[in-house]
């Protein structure tokens, strides 16, 4: 197992509630052209979870499991930036009271949390309904692998990934694909990778087929190859970020599935390897 300094990091409660869908224009354009309307971000989505296919669904940014925010730009600012993916949430009002998941991930412009609760929670839950996040995570270091940046994640779950330092001292991930630079997209250019995605482009059959990009699911771990989110994101030859898949593909130009950071490093000292088991269902053991 690898040393960190999870024993000095703080505990701390955060909080959100059940979100409901939001619409102005009802419609997407799709990238061809095309006016459409589907279900996408907010609310409980029964339908799909994380370890479900992300791909080839009939919506756009779907998010999987329960969504959450707070409706003061604040305190919702710090319920995104302090959740991180993993940690353990449980639900304190409502008929599914008590009920305990897991965070799985945040998005960035829609300023939401999600979480994954058990179907049988999910049938018991109500727009509405107060989450509450036990945050702990964020500042989280590999003493063995000093130069990457570790964000965004629960040391426990870091501990269930199966991450190794190889003999020349670089971190290998399991990954269930790794993707290049050029195919990022909405997202990129944010000032801060804390909280929020970006979007993983699969418009372009070729890339979409070479980089095995129809096979992803919520909550895998893929790598951005070339990609620098150390203070933001942006390209940087050399450089490696480590995320997950946050919510579902999209029709619109310039998106797709979402990525938030969990690690990254200027330099190559990340070194992808591919897993059939690199999803976080896979280690949350739901």
């Amino acid at each position: 197992m690898l040393k960190t300094n999870k024993d000095k990091l703080v505990m701390i409660s955060v909080q959100g509630e059940v979100s409901h869908p939001r619409a102005s224009v009802p419609y997407r354009i799709s990238v061809d052209g095309v006016p459409r309307v589907l279900p996408g971000t907010g609310g409980i989505t029964y339908s799909h979870k994380i370890g479900d296919s992300c791909m080839d669904l009939v919506g756009d940014h779907v998010e999987p499991g329960v969504t959450t925010r707070l409706t003061t730009e604040m305190e919702n600012g710090g319920y995104n930036t302090l959740s991180c993916v993993g940690n353990v949430a449980r639900v304190v009002s409502g008929d599914a009271k008590g009920a305990k998941g897991y965070v799985t991930g945040t998005h960035g412009g829609a300023e939401h949390v999600m979480v994954y609760f058990d179907a049988e929670t999910l049938e018991k839950m109500a727009i509405g309904d107060k989450i509450l996040v036990k945050s702990f995570g964020q500042g989280l270091e590999i003493a063995d692998a000093p130069e990457v940046r570790v964000m965004n994640l629960d040391p426990d779950l870091l501990d269930k990934m199966g991450l190794k330092v190889s003999a020349d001292g670089v971190l290998e991930v399991p990954v269930a694909t790794s993707v290049p630079a050029y195919l990022m997209g909405s997202g990129i250019g944010s000032p801060t990778a804390y909280r929020g995605d970006y979007d993983i482009m699969t418009h372009d059959k070729e890339a979409y087929e070479k980089f095995n990009l129809g096979k992803l699911r919520f909550g895998d771990i893929v790598a951005l190859m070339d990609c620098d989110t150390m203070y933001g994101r942006g390209y940087l030859s050399g450089a490696v970020t480590i995320g997950v898949i946050v919510h579902s593909n999209c029709v619109i130009t310039g998106h797709g599935p979402g990525v938030a950071t969990l690690m990254t490093c200027k330099t190559p000292k990340i070194r992808p390897v591919v897993s059939e088991k690199a999803n976080i269902a896979d280690y949350l053991g739901v």
